[in-house]
């Protein structure tokens, strides 16, 4: 891959994170806060909060929803130049409640949404032309239109020489009630070189049966690194060689909104800062010292969001990262 390919394009749902606030007193109504969010959306700001070039490629509403996300995209330092805008639908919305331990629950007003009408004519035909990293998730695969162009999409950036990432983040009531996503997302998790699943979405693919088969079927497919996070407890990783598993940063949680993504996020941005691409990801995370830079950043960046409230605004920098990682060492 070119040198000069440093981008980190992010494909899929903007959308509006209300966050519910405790009543102030007794009798009173809860409020809610507006967020900037959306699963890829804050892939690509974390990108830029921690320096790297980053782009969101996706459809946003002209009401107020979609001129807010415009200008959060903006303010953020994120390239919007393949942002293509309707009239036809409106912004998805997102309301959210929290638990004691900062864990969260949405419910979701989509479809119809803005980000469900991008179409494969939408891609730039020089789309990837400097693009390193090329980033899904499974919001984006919920009805066969828009998952046919998230998958055109994958093929596009593979084509070009990107490394195609996908985080699942799986939201099972975004889904038709009489629809079995499993189909969909193996089809995308295959055409996937780096792949991150949260604990909960291991064991939904697994249905069941044996965790290891889960892994086996990735390899089968373009997968060359798998990666499953469990909130505070140890990341595990797996190439076709080798697996192993990384500590993550204790620390206390109010919202846990964004670590995911500011996970994969910290991933991403380490990943073009040593210049991985598909091709070399494997040997990557066969170096102990490599492997343990990158998931080490990708776990203080997740760590970190879980301290603020928001999506966007609870994405951390580069300094602050770097900060946790230095004061934790022994």
């Amino acid at each position: 891959m070119p040198a000069t390919r440093t981008a980190i394009a992010c494909f899929g749902e903007a959308l509006i994170d209300f966050l519910a606030r405790p009543a102030k007193a007794a009798g009173e109504p809860r409020q809610f806060a507006e967020y900037a969010g959306g699963a890829p959306a804050n892939v690509a700001v974390g990108v830029a909060r921690l320096g790297g070039q980053a782009r969101f490629i996706g459809m946003l509403s002209t009401d107020m929803f979609g001129d807010f996300l415009l200008s959060q995209f903006h303010g953020y330092g994120v390239d919007t130049a393949q942002v293509r805008h309707t009239d036809a639908a409106r912004t998805a919305l997102a309301f959210v409640s929290l638990g004691n331990d900062g864990e969260r629950s949405f419910n979701f007003y989509r479809p119809p949404a803005a980000d469900l009408l991008f179409q494969p004519q939408d891609f730039d035909g020089e789309a990837f032309a400097d693009t390193a990293i090329f980033h899904v998730c499974s919001n984006s695969l919920t009805a066969p239109a828009i998952a046919g162009t998230t998958l055109h999409g994958m093929e596009l950036a593979a084509r070009a020489g990107a490394l195609v990432s996908m985080d699942l983040n799986l939201r099972p009531s975004l889904w038709p009630a009489d629809v079995d996503p499993t189909p969909t997302l193996w089809h995308a998790l295959a055409s996937a070189h780096l792949v991150k699943l949260s604990r909960e979405e291991f064991v939904f693919l697994a249905n069941g049966g044996d965790e290891d088969a889960v892994i086996a079927r990735l390899f089968e497919g373009a997968t060359q690194t798998a990666i499953v996070t469990d909130g505070p407890a140890r990341i595990r990783w797996w190439t076709r060689e080798a697996s192993g598993s990384a500590d993550t940063f204790p620390i206390d949680a109010v919202d846990t909104t964004a670590a995911g993504d500011a996970f994969v996020a910290g991933l991403l941005q380490r990943l073009t800062t040593h210049a991985i691409t598909a091709d070399t990801l494997s040997r990557a995370f066969a170096d102990d010292a490599t492997r343990d830079d990158l998931l080490r950043y990708a776990a203080a960046a997740g760590a970190l969001a879980t301290t603020r409230f928001g999506a966007f605004a609870a994405l951390p920098t580069h300094g602050e990262v770097q900060s946790l990682i230095e004061g934790s060492k022994p």
